[in-house]
């Protein structure tokens, strides 16, 4: 697929040698209606006749995140499949920030679940990969059977006890600000210092790889003013939305946050309360991770995935 005017593909000379990620690349085609075939990547392991598990990344990383548990995972008996959304890892970048919004995401990782015809899916998402990937579930559940959610939450701006107090609160309207007055911002940086451990220059390189220079970044920018801290955003309904269909989801639903991630913690409780499937989980608190808890504790977390994905398994 040649690479149309408006869009950005960044150099595969990006990805050559990055630490720990030597996966076989897949491509495939997800339609949109504006800006025609875009072309998105994933990551694809493990016997394809197994059961399927999807981890979605966030803002602003990629499969890569994913490094550490995807083989564990396929070791086990499982077929892990794990996307860069648009305008993240090797995935195509629309140029214009216009090009980019919340329903959009939803979008694109639908249409991704739909030309693959994933089903049985058990999902993991962290980050962004909640709010998209929920939203996905929630409009064709019949493809999912189990969601394991860390460090992510469902924004809805409603009150306890649907909601989290004082939420988005100053601090998430403070970088949505910074997002949509900025025209780059400092990749490495920023995973950097939102996990919990000492992270190596070179795998801090990694996670900026797709991101050559300031205009490979506008959906990485983008993507954080869509957060919906007010009535009216984008988004804010559909949200609401998928928490209706979330209050009758009965299939397996466990939280596995970490302990040191302030910015998603509040949401944990909500999960667990407010979703059927989550009732008598053995929900975890992974010990020394930070928001990119992959990163921080992946083996950790692959583990309680594991555990998870066993017990489902059986029934």
């Amino acid at each position: 697929m040649e690479v149309r005017p408006g869009i950005l593909r960044t150099p595969q000379a990006c990805f050559d040698a990055l630490p720990g990620y030597d996966f076989a690349p897949h491509y495939v085609e997800v339609e949109d209606a504006r800006l025609g075939p875009l072309r998105m990547h994933y990551v694809d392991e493990g016997d394809r006749e197994a059961p399927i598990v999807l981890m979605l990344h966030g803002n602003p990383t990629w499969s890569y995140l994913y490094r550490h548990m995807i083989g564990p995972v396929v070791a086990a008996g499982y077929r892990v499949i794990a996307p860069d959304m648009i305008g993240f890892g090797k995935s195509d970048k629309p140029a214009s920030r216009a090009d980019y919004g919340f329903d959009r995401f939803v979008k694109w990782m639908r249409a991704f679940v739909e030309t693959l015809d994933l089903t049985g899916i058990t999902l993991v998402c962290q980050d962004w990969g909640g709010p998209i990937g929920l939203r996905v579930l929630s409009e064709c559940p019949e493809r999912f059977s189990a969601v394991l959610a860390t460090n992510t939450l469902l924004q809805n701006c409603d009150a306890p006890p649907l909601g989290v107090a004082d939420w988005p609160g100053e601090q998430i309207a403070a970088w949505v600000e910074t997002c949509r007055t900025s025209e780059d911002l400092p990749l490495d940086l920023l995973v950097g210092r939102a996990c919990a451990t000492d992270v190596p220059a070179d795998v801090l390189a990694a996670y900026a790889a797709p991101f050559p220079d300031a205009s490979y970044k506008k959906g990485m920018l983008q993507i954080t003013c869509g957060i919906p801290i007010a009535e009216g955003a984008e988004g804010l309904e559909a949200n609401r939305a998928a928490w209706r269909f979330l209050e009758s989801w009965d299939k397996p639903f466990l939280t596995a946050f970490s302990d040191q991630d302030p910015a998603t913690i509040a949401w944990e409780e909500v999960f667990q309360r407010r979703i059927p499937g989550a009732k008598g989980q053995p929900h975890a608190r992974i010990a020394n991770g930070g928001h990119f808890v992959q990163e921080d504790q992946g083996a950790a977390l692959a583990q309680v995935l594991i555990e998870f994905l066993n017990a489902n398994r059986a029934i």
